[in-house]
């Protein structure tokens, strides 16, 4: 096998963005699945279910909007201090540099419930380092965790921080469900989470006990 050349990523290229290999092989299988399902379920059980494709279509056309719209903010925060959001880039470091954890939980925390958690991980991600060996294993350790429970747990904080929670409301309008509005649930959220996010803000980044 010396003598056969591997690539070590083999893919290729859609519109300057690298397409792995194993993604176009994870995809396929993903819609295979889907259509052997849609072909072999019976009718009468998705009947039942009221099954349809509306409220994942409303899902899919609102969360095309925001990843359309969050591209021109990601790049102010990945100018860092120079960028426009400087001012917030600053608050989660210290005079000497020095992440300041809390903030990290919090600042990636509210992004992550407007934006979307998975490029606001790999902002704050890169603003604490960008070197997960050392971020996972260092002195770090903190500051990664306070990026990924912010950008995670926080998403729950109003319809759009998560794919899921807006489907829920569009299957539950759908079926007659009274819902609260945007701001409404975003009452509710943060009478709940807040408080828990406090309390987590405390046990893993004040007095770190875990």
């Amino acid at each position: 096998m010396s003598g056969l050349w591997k690539p070590e990523h083999p893919g290729f290229e859609i519109l300057g963005s690298r397409y792995a290999l194993q993604n176009l092989v994870r995809d396929v299988i993903l819609i295979a699945l889907t259509a052997v399902s849609m072909a072999i379920t019976p009718k009468q059980v998705r009947a039942g279910n009221e099954f349809n494709f509306e409220p994942i279509a409303e899902v899919g056309k609102l969360f095309l909007g925001i990843f359309i719209t969050i591209f021109p903010v990601l790049s102010i925060l990945k100018a860092g201090e120079a960028g426009a959001l400087g001012g917030v880039v600053s608050l989660v470091h210290d005079t000497a540099g020095h992440p300041i954890n809390t903030m990290y939980f919090w600042m990636s925390g509210i992004l992550s419930a407007f934006l979307d958690n998975a490029p606001t991980y790999l902002v704050f991600f890169n603003m604490a380092g960008g070197d997960a060996q050392a971020l996972m294993t260092g002195p770090l350790f903190h500051t990664l965790l306070a990026v990924s429970m912010g950008s995670v747990f926080m998403g729950a904080l109003t319809y759009i921080g998560n794919a899921p929670n807006f489907m829920v409301k569009a299957i539950a309008e759908q079926r007659g469900v009274p819902m609260p509005t945007f701001f409404g649930y975003m009452m509710w959220s943060v009478a709940f989470l807040i408080p828990v996010f406090i309390v987590h803000t405390l046990i893993f980044f004040v007095f770190k006990l875990l």
